[in-house]
């Protein structure tokens, strides 16, 4: 869940966005519309702009997760 307690996504929520970032990717190296990658995987115009803006600039590792957007204020053994 997003902006849970915590804050951000988890790790496997953060695999399945790649996933559809790596299959937005497979559309845009067969010449796909923008509109068209959107449909079909659900998402916005404006993420599947700015994702083809990073492969276009980077390839395929400018759309892999760069992991959390900050490390926990604890430690696993600390929240037990």
């Amino acid at each position: 869940m997003r902006y849970a307690q915590g804050g951000g996504l988890r790790a496997y929520e953060q695999a399945a966005r790649e996933r559809v970032r790596m299959l937005a990717a497979e559309g845009f190296e067969r010449g796909g519309k923008n509109t068209v990658i959107a449909k079909d995987l659900r998402v916005s115009i404006r993420s599947v702009e700015r994702w083809r803006r990073d492969w276009r600039a980077h390839g395929r590792a400018g759309l892999r997760s760069s992991g959390p957007a900050k490390s926990p204020k604890v430690s696993p053994q600390e929240f037990a």
